[in-house]
């Protein structure tokens, strides 16, 4: 059932979330006159705030991390606002929840961004308080469980008041607008399809570093770990749309469709192909900065980086490696996709001493979104002493190709998909436990073999033995 929701109620309304991307975004889209007039947005937290109160905590976080150019109308938005208290452990607030909610005209959009042992007794509230009918969908923040078991657990009991077409799982990355873009790329252009296959492509880099440390996160973090903070949902997000075969249009099911095919493809990774690290006392930036351990409070087997040589065996990739790597403490904050394409076949210029380099494919997600493409050309001369050839990069720059567009919050575009209800660009039931199967394996690998994570120093790009896993193949990490 397609509707566009008209009521939207946030729990964990007072969270860091809330602060930092969720208010900043739906103020956003107020201001560019993106949310239908009559849409409401309720919070709800266990805080014992007034309505009042609540807007005004609304309007601090968002003069604090909403950009003074985005903010037009904020009296109007802080008035959709409105607030209810909610201890979600208990049935007994959730009437009240409900009378504050009030019947939608349209349909009531949720946004579940609570710890995850909170799911199940939240959706048993929502049931209780008749807030789960046909016109009510669902949004899942993450961590969707920390296996396969829990996170079949937590599936089980969101479906159990939610049919699968309306639940939303959300992974950020997705709203971005260069992993959208590499669709566009693959699909849009008629020179790269034909050479996106194992016949023309060497192997795949997926860089997702970070140059913070715990940053408020110990509990999650120490639980959790870089393989399932970021490897389970992000990277194998990522690894997806850039394996997938082109889908027959461009909709929810048929791009899902083809995700979960090639998750389903990768090969149980084999000892030797992971390399794992937890970060010790360094710099970044200049900046000394403390160990794990010592930012921990304690000694700890939590890996805080993780190198993975990952194969996808279908036909289109077969013998191509994709090598990912993920970290904190690392020299840059950087997410990109490299695309390594394969040598010519035959050089025409070897005897008029040219060197050859393979052209390269580099996708931008963070901090700047950007494509580059490395092309071969002639340096200008008469070439009397041989012919002299140069890499050079083609550069499309997104805020510059597009200026005068708006650099939008990703949350903005997945907040306003939910209110619409397209889940093109949220996650699948299937695609979440095909995630968590591969990545339960590699800890079961893990644990058979008695490997702890190795030491690295603050600053650098993880355990020397991260390089050696790409250069025994003759694969040097793009920095």
């Amino acid at each position: 059932m397609t509707f566009t929701a008209d009521k939207l109620l946030l729990f964990g309304a007072t969270g860091d979330l809330s602060q930092r991307m969720l208010l900043p975004s739906l103020a956003a889209l107020h201001a560019d006159e993106l949310l239908a007039e009559d849409v409401k947005i309720i919070g709800t937290a266990r805080s014992e705030l007034t309505d009042a109160e609540f807007r005004s905590f609304a309007r601090e976080a968002l003069e604090k991390f909403l950009p003074a150019d985005r903010r037009s109308g904020m009296a109007e938005f802080l008035g959709r606002l409105s607030y209810q208290p909610l201890d979600a452990t208990t049935l007994e607030g959730f009437d009240a929840l409900a009378e504050k909610v009030g019947t939608p005209d349209r349909g009531l959009a949720i946004f579940l961004s609570t710890a995850p042992s909170l799911f199940e007794p939240t959706i048993k509230g929502l049931q209780h308080a008749g807030l789960d009918g046909a016109n009510v969908r669902m949004c899942l923040e993450k961590p969707l469980g920390t296996d396969l078991e829990s996170s079949c657990a937590i599936n089980d009991a969101v479906a159990a008041a939610f049919p699968e077409d309306r639940i939303f799982r959300i992974d950020h990355y997705l709203g971005k607008e260069t992993v959208q873009n590499l669709l566009a790329l693959r699909f849009a252009n008629i020179m790269f399809e034909p050479l996106w296959n194992a016949a023309h492509i060497d192997h795949v880099q997926i860089t997702v570093s970070e140059t913070v440390g715990l940053e408020g996160r110990v509990d999650f973090y120490d639980d959790a770990g870089a393989l399932r903070d970021m490897v389970q949902n992000h990277m194998l997000q990522l690894l997806a749309l850039v394996a997938m075969e082109p889908p027959g249009n461009f909709d929810a099911t048929a791009v899902r469709d083809e995700k979960v095919k090639v998750l389903r493809a990768l090969r149980q990774v084999q000892a030797g192909e992971t390399v794992t690290g937890q970060y010790r006392a360094g710099a970044i930036n200049g900046e000394a900065v403390r160990g794990y351990d010592d930012e921990l409070g304690k000694e700890s087997g939590t890996e805080t980086f993780v190198a993975i040589k990952a194969h996808v065996d279908n036909w289109r990739w077969k013998g191509v490696p994709f090598y990912m790597r993920t970290g904190k403490r690392l020299p840059e904050r950087v997410t990109e996709i490299v695309v390594q394409f394969r040598d010519v076949p035959h050089s025409i210029f070897a005897d008029k001493g040219a060197r050859m380099i393979p052209n390269r494919l580099v996708i931008g997600i963070q901090p700047e979104e950007n494509v580059q493409l490395s092309m071969m050309a002639k340096v200008p001369g008469l070439d009397r002493d041989g012919i002299r050839l140069r890499s050079v990069p083609l550069d499309i720059a997104m805020p510059d190709a597009f200026s005068g567009t708006v650099r939008r919050i990703a949350y903005e575009r997945l907040l306003l998909d939910l209110v619409e209800g397209d889940q093109t660009l949220f996650v699948r039931r299937d695609e979440v436990e095909a995630q968590w199967d591969w990545v339960d394996a590699i800890r079961a690998g893990w644990a058979d073999q008695a490997l702890s994570p190795q030491s690295y120093t603050a600053g650098s790009w993880g355990p020397s033995a991260a390089i050696a896993l790409a250069e025994k193949d003759g694969v040097s990490w793009h920095e």
